[in-house]
């Protein structure tokens, strides 16, 4: 049964396609082919009802994407009344006094309401002003609307297609709401650019129709004096008449479609039809009415004016807006009466909810929109798709989607970066140019704005493209404006992947494993809240360590909470349980881990200097050895970045988090590892010894 009824709609669609199709040849044909004067009547009965039918659909349309099919219909529609002017001027011409079409004959004489020279007269002015109207008024005002709203939708289409990117980007929205929205946007700017055009249409068919009306009468004139050897009286009679009558049935119509164009071109967005939209604001005040009802009545005391139609009229008027008054007052006491009881059902504290602010945020001045533009590539767009996806591969920590926002308030080539609000990374960009990256002095010579990388305040050059092959040579490394921005953001997600792991992650995370790894969820939290697990997933990945293998981490937390639930004792339980995988993120390709060891004495001097605080322990090392102790960090740190290996520390499990504590203002990069966080089969090379002296 499914099946019949699939076939007989396809076969009723397919119908609808030849219907269509062949009535548009039939249509373009009738320009060619005499038509009895019959079935002209049927044709201009229905040239007439479609354009009713065509007004009344606007009037009761909500929106102009509903409606899309317009722009095509109105050149179908103004092509069908050229064609019937076409074959009305060839019946009329050909028959004369004997012509029968009733249609032209009734617009002709009852439409204009007298005969003779009057009823000419009559006739000929109703057809300028119906002319005059439709080209001066709603054609010309159709057209101008019609290409400022075309205009402004294109300008207006990179914003709100940044906005859609940014609600899905920020997970307010579906893939698929946004993939909606933006073919909405795109049919929307397609529309008004289609008006644009085919208001055109009716304007060129304004024109055709004066000139087929001297066309006629000239004609007819002529033809019935010379062809029909008719008097010049009964000639004038006959064609005036009937091209009166042509003019009007054919205008008319005309008429009502550049009507429904305006009305079409200058509705703006609305939940309802025009008509619901007028009921409701014309409603919506009720002085206006009692003013006009007033200013009536006191015009019936003039001198001459009508006060049988003014007194009543506004008698009525001001009835209305004293019934609209009362009505609305009405409504407020209803209205307050339903907030009185949503205030008792209320919570006791009268707090309104705050919007929560957005995990990360990027914010950019309105000159870097190009690079978040769809129809511009929005290259940064996928660079952060794949951000989010290395940074869940290598730290473990599903990155919540980054809401683009454009910000006024920066600079056109500026960009922010913002956890919850907070500003965490700023820079500018250069658009049209690249950043060449000096590794030395060597870049200098390069034409070019000098500046800094915003990632890692390394020297860099802003260049032009036709200096990048030149930069290249030199060792420079060249990167274009959103790689720039990726690079910050990838940056900034490692330095603060911390901030970024709240409690609700941590949830999502614990929900996930409990499928596969019941036995671990349940006993890790028996003994620790989501809170006390997140303290230690923070202080892992305050570090750079990825907690991508949870599994581990649960065990060993489960295994340690028993004991106590220090979070900077459990911390370091699970860097052990991680060792191999912390390790060898700083070996070379032979397993050889290159290090710095730290004193014995000046590693005992920074053991016996915990203290407990409030964020976790700390060396309380004197201010001038502990200047000492930094100094001579640095030095040391810097002569290993000399010879291209990673800064590694290497000491104790009770000093390691003093160590680390102690540096990472000064030197946040620096890596800091125990003697149990290091695999057996790993080669350990030692790059020096640090030392304070004194």
């Amino acid at each position: 049964m499914a099946d019949a009824r699939a076939v007989v709609g396809g076969l009723w669609r397919n119908r609808t396609d030849l219907f269509v199709a062949v009535g548009v040849i039939a249509v373009v044909m009738m320009m060619i082919i005499p038509l009895p004067a019959v079935l002209l009547d049927v044709l201009m009965t229905v040239n007439l009802v479609l354009s009713l039918l065509i007004i009344l659909m606007v009037l009761y349309t909500r929106h102009a994407l509903e409606f899309s099919v317009f722009p095509t219909l109105l050149l179908v529609t103004t092509v069908f009344g050229l064609a019937l002017n076409v074959s009305s001027t060839r019946l009329i011409l050909a028959k004369g006094s004997r012509f029968d079409g009733r249609l032209i004959r009734a617009f002709g004489t009852f439409v204009v309401g007298s005969k003779g020279l009057e009823g000419y007269v009559i006739g000929i002015i109703i057809f300028i002003i119906i002319i005059a109207v439709q080209f001066i008024v709603i054609t010309k005002g159709a057209t101008r609307v019609a290409e400022v709203a075309a205009r402004f939708t294109l300008d207006a289409l990179p914003g709100k297609q940044m906005a859609i990117e940014a609600e899905y980007n920020s997970g307010l929205i579906t893939e698929e709401e946004a993939t909606r929205r933006k073919n909405d946007l795109q049919r929307e700017a397609d529309f008004y650019g289609a008006m644009d055009g085919a208001s055109k249409f009716i304007s060129g068919s304004v024109k055709v129709g004066i000139l087929i009306t001297v066309v006629n009468i000239i004609g007819g004139m002529v033809v019935g004096m010379t062809i029909h050897g008719e008097s010049w009286q009964t000639a004038l009679d006959t064609y005036v008449s009937l091209t009166i009558g042509d003019g009007l049935v054919t205008q008319l119509p005309a008429l009502l479609i550049s009507t429904a164009t305006g009305i079409i071109v200058t509705r703006a967005v609305s939940d309802s039809s025009f008509g619901k939209d007028i009921t409701k604001q014309f409603s919506a005040q009720s002085r206006p009415y009692i003013i006009a009802g007033g200013f009536l009545v006191m015009l019936s005391f003039l001198p001459g004016f009508p006060w049988y139609v003014l007194i009543p009229m506004g008698a009525l008027i001001g009835a209305l807006g004293f019934s609209l008054a009362r009505r609305r007052a009405a409504e407020e006491e209803k209205t307050k009466g339903r907030e009185a009881a949503d205030r008792e059902k209320a919570a006791p504290a009268e707090i309104s909810p705050v919007v929560p602010l957005d995990p990360l945020s990027l914010e950019i001045g309105y000159g870097l929109i190009p690079l978040v533009d769809k129809e511009q590539g929005a290259e940064l767009l996928d660079r952060i798709t794949r951000i989010r996806r290395e940074s869940a591969l290598e730290l473990g920590l599903v990155v919540p989607r980054i809401r683009i926002i454009d910000n006024m308030r920066l600079e056109p080539a500026e960009y922010s970066f913002k956890i919850r609000g907070v500003e965490v990374g700023r820079g500018r960009i250069k658009m049209g140019h690249f950043l060449a990256i000096r590794p030395g002095k060597e870049a200098g010579e390069l034409p070019g704005e000098p500046t800094k990388d915003p990632a890692f305040g390394l020297a860099a050059v802003w260049i032009a493209e036709a200096d990048r092959e030149k930069a290249e040579r030199m060792g420079c490394t060249v990167v274009d404006p959103p790689s720039i921005i990726a690079t910050h953001l990838t940056e900034i997600l490692k330095r603060h992947a911390a901030e970024v792991l709240g409690r609700q992650e941590v949830q999502s995370i614990l929900d996930t494993l409990k499928t596969d790894y019941p036995a671990v969820i349940e006993e890790v939290r028996k003994t620790l809240s989501t809170g006390e697990i997140q303290k230690v997933l923070q202080g892992l990945l305050a570090e750079r360590v990825s907690v991508r293998n949870m599994v581990v981490i649960l065990e060993t937390l489960a295994d340690y909470a028993g004991v106590t639930k220090d979070s900077a004792f459990l911390v370091e339980k699970v860097r052990q349980a991680l060792g191999r995988q912390i390790s060898l993120q700083y070996c070379d390709e032979a397993k050889t881990l290159r290090v710095l060891t730290i004193e014995p004495a000046l590693e005992k001097r920074i053991i016996d200097s915990r203290v407990e605080t409030g964020r976790g322990v700390a060396a309380a090392l004197e201010p001038a050895l502990h200047r000492r102790w930094i100094t001579a960090l640095s030095n040391a740190v810097r002569a290993v970045q000399e010879q291209g290996y990673h800064e590694v520390v290497l000491c104790s499990e009770a000093a390691r988090p003093l160590v680390k504590a102690s540096s990472a203002r000064e030197i946040p990069h620096l890596a800091v590892l125990s003697s149990l966080e290091v695999a057996g089969d790993i080669t350990v090379e030692s790059l020096g010894e640090i030392r304070v002296e004194g």
